[in-house]
């Protein structure tokens, strides 16, 4: 099976006027003002895995800076799923600082079955990875359903880009270590964060984290694929082309070129987010 771990999809009303939702929200402007920044519907995007060959895609939510516009997309995405049960995993958003409403609008995603919440952008929302005050409520939802939380992350040194954010490492193991329990995807690499597990600390604190390929050959050379497998583990890496930032076949065409072990590949293109989204093994 292979399993894309990190794709977005918006409501055919955003799609359909673009403009409209720019106003909206900054952080969505930041990205997808340009023309060429593609917006895809539920539809788009299994057309898209039904030509690459892709059996199942975990549709991300945006990080919006709005608790009305969490409500009214993460209701989209629940229909999406109900509409494709086979074939689209959903992660919904929640907007902290809206505190009890938050929470609110997370035990909804996770009754209506949403599988995670992602991708979260801190910097874009308010908030911090590290306040415990503002999360600690909306992580004791998440640990009760054994939801996943899956995370903007980007290097603080390197070429800037639309929604690059300035996510801290810091901050990042802030969250690992107050909630060791909480499963976490940190998206494009964890933002170098792989490279800090020949720390001793490190590695306990990573027990829980798992790093997605999303948009990876717009940040790194291809043999990132070989470090961070021996940094952390072949089972901590999930395939993840960022459709449709990227074509799905894009990022497919890109692992079959790699030299990687067989049963290595067959982890990373899906026995990996098998066993973290549905507890299974690979081969099941």
């Amino acid at each position: 099976m292979i399993i894309d771990a990190h794709t977005h999809i918006f409501p055919p009303a955003i799609k359909a006027n673009r403009r409209g939702w720019l106003v909206r929200d900054a952080g969505f402007r930041a990205i997808y003002a340009p023309p060429r920044a593609r917006i895809a519907t539920a539809e788009d995007l299994v057309a898209s895995m039904d030509q690459a060959g892709i059996d199942v895609s975990v549709a991300l939510n945006f990080g919006w800076a709005s608790h009305d516009l969490c409500v009214q997309t993460n209701t989209s995405i629940i229909e999406a799923v109900r509409r494709y049960p086979d074939r689209l995993v959903g992660f919904g958003m929640v907007y902290p600082p809206a505190g009890a409403a938050a929470v609110a609008e997370l035990q909804r995603c996770a009754d209506a079955g949403l599988r995670g919440i992602g991708e979260l952008r801190p910097d874009d929302q308010g908030f911090a990875l590290d306040d415990a005050r503002l999360l600690d409520p909306l992580m004791r939802v998440m640990l009760d359903y054994d939801m996943i939380v899956l995370s903007h992350a980007s290097e603080p040194v390197g070429h800037p880009y639309p929604g690059k954010g300035r996510v801290s490492l810091e901050s990042v193991y802030a969250l690992v270590t107050r909630y060791p329990d909480l499963r976490v995807i940190m998206a494009h690499w964890g933002g170098g964060l792989p490279f800090y597990a020949l720390m001793p600390e490190m590695q306990v604190a990573l027990g829980n984290v798992w790093f997605d390929t999303a948009a990876s050959p717009y940040l790194y050379r291809n043999e990132v694929f070989r470090v961070v497998a021996e940094l952390v583990g072949g089972e901590k890496i999930l395939f993840a082309s960022d459709y449709p930032l990227m074509p799905q076949s894009r990022m497919l065409a890109l692992i079959a070129s790699l030299e990687l072990a067989p049963a290595d590949r067959d982890r990373i293109l899906g026995g990996n987010a098998q066993r973290l989204l549905w507890g299974e093994r690979a081969d099941a």
